[in-house]
């Protein structure tokens, strides 16, 4: 299948870039344009996208605003965003995670990066680039709201299996379902069960919120080097 792609970034250079980019692959192709949040939502909606790449700050409605209009239309349940950014080292990366985001990458990326990106979104992957290390995610999470995680955020994993948190603590480490697979001695396929399930009972959209529940209730400590 073909995946449908959504361009949102207010500069047009850069969105011509990335259509000749996308175009250029048999399995991708853009499907619409966006200068701005509120125009990505409905650009998003009336081409039925699959992946949107989601500049964050736009003039007007920026891309958060926007991310979380996409997120929380149940009839748009099936789109994944990748917010774009110039400098990776932002508190926005852990709040485009919370708005829905399914990860998000620089704008300096090398051209196979941004492809892979949008294949593991469209696959309902979580992406964190590779400069974008857990350290980083955590140390922000860390300065978020409460310096310790609350009752409720707790209480949020007491519907996990044992197992099911286990495979949580290695998806937040940034594992993949085979990596975790080698690491508990079982299956893949067992794996992305658990995850499926931790997904459904935390009501995570993908393994990307996943990283963020795993740090805010405390199941994962913030590194602090």
């Amino acid at each position: 299948m073909t995946i449908r792609v959504v361009l949102a970034d207010d500069q047009a250079l850069l969105r011509s870039a990335f259509r000749v980019l996308v175009d250029s692959e048999p399995d991708m192709e853009v499907v619409g344009e966006a200068s701005d949040g509120a125009e990505a939502v409905a650009v998003t909606r009336d081409e039925r996208a699959d992946v949107v790449l989601m500049d964050i700050r736009m003039p007007g409605t920026d891309g958060l605003a926007a991310t979380r209009m996409i997120t929380a239309d149940p009839g748009l349940a099936h789109v994944r965003v990748v917010m774009l950014t110039t400098f990776e080292v932002d508190e926005y990366v852990v709040q485009s995670l919370r708005a829905g985001a399914s990860g998000f990458l620089g704008k300096g990326a090398e051209p196979e990066e941004l492809l892979n990106a949008i294949r593991i979104a469209a696959g309902g992957e979580a992406l964190l680039s590779p400069a974008a290390t857990k350290g980083l995610i955590a140390r922000f999470l860390a300065r978020s709201d409460d310096e310790r995680p609350g009752t409720a955020r707790s209480q949020r994993l007491d519907a996990l299996t044992g197992r099911e948190r286990e495979v949580l603590v290695q998806v937040a480490a940034g594992l993949s379902n085979d990596e975790i697979a080698e690491r508990l001695e079982v299956s893949p396929l067992t794996v992305k069960t658990h995850v499926n399930r931790a997904m459904a009972k935390l009501g995570a959209r993908d393994r990307a919120q996943l990283v963020v529940i795993a740090y805010e209730s405390g199941l994962v400590r913030p590194r602090v080097d």
